[in-house]
């Protein structure tokens, strides 16, 4: 029940969704001549187009989360297995084309691909399944079991989780297929904005990962103060921030996570 009331609440909040509802009532009510509703909506709904699609403000909410984990050194540990989160498919795409679809967040498995040929003895595990409330088709794990063979990655070596539809069952279904032990090393990769949640979720399901952050979506704090080229580059990645922050905080209140914002 969690992941649908998740779905549905995030396609409420979604600020690029909300302004657009706004435009749409303010301009309504103008049609039908009530100006004062048509101000009240039509005023903060361009004020926040505007910040949020040209400000920084994206990169405002977003750098922390990518801060908030360094990338990972080897300490001439090797680890004895790699977690790589899904994410990086458009599975409807993939099912439509014959072939996989990667998105922007490819990155993750490329890490994971080159992070297996340094360390031949570790085990791959792909986690990811569809996290899509309606019109479900494909399954994450299908398309990376092929992009993983086309990078040469032994199929022996790599465990599949594909049931997870969210990053909570990511993080207990992973654990009960690779059964860690005290003392493992394990790595953890993901994008770096997703990090916080992710690892939060893995302590608060009893698997002890170490970040390895990717896919990072800022050059860091000079991102502060540049304008984003385009309203629509501006709230792509402002509904990203906010999608992470409140998952952040629902998955706190919800026993999901061991901390609002974990370290």
């Amino acid at each position: 029940m969690f992941f649908e009331i998740s779905k549905i609440a995030w396609f409420l909040v979604t600020p690029s969704n909300l302004i657009a509802l706004a435009l749409v009532g303010g301009a309504a009510a103008a049609v039908w001549r009530d100006h004062a509703l048509a101000r009240a909506l039509l005023l903060p709904a361009v004020l926040a187009l505007v910040s949020a699609g040209l400000t920084p403000l994206g990169h405002v909410l977003l750098l922390p989360l990518e801060e908030r984990f360094p990338a990972w050194r080897d300490e001439g540990r090797a680890p004895v297995g790699i977690i790589v989160l899904g994410g990086s498919f458009d599975t409807a795409v993939s099912v439509a084309r014959g072939r996989p679809a990667l998105n922007e967040s490819a990155e993750r498995l490329t890490e994971a691909a080159g992070l297996a040929r340094r360390f031949p003895t570790a085990r791959l595990v792909f986690t990811g399944g569809d996290g899509r409330l309606l019109g479900a088709e494909g399954n994450e794990s299908d398309d990376a079991a092929l992009v993983f063979a086309q990078m040469g990655i032994d199929p022996a070596r790599i465990t599949y989780e594909l049931r997870s539809r969210n990053t909570w069952e990511n993080a207990v279904l992973t654990k009960a297929l690779a059964q860690p032990r005290a003392g493992e090393l394990w790595l953890l990769v993901t994008s770096a904005w997703h990090m916080p949640r992710a690892i939060g979720a893995f302590r608060a399901a009893g698997f002890d990962v170490v970040a390895t952050p990717v896919d990072h979506r800022t050059r860091g704090a000079a991102d502060l103060f540049r304008p984003f080229p385009s309203v629509s580059d501006g709230l792509r990645r402002t509904d990203l921030a906010v999608r992470e922050w409140i998952g952040l905080f629902m998955y706190r209140m919800s026993g999901r996570s061991t901390a609002l914002f974990p370290k």
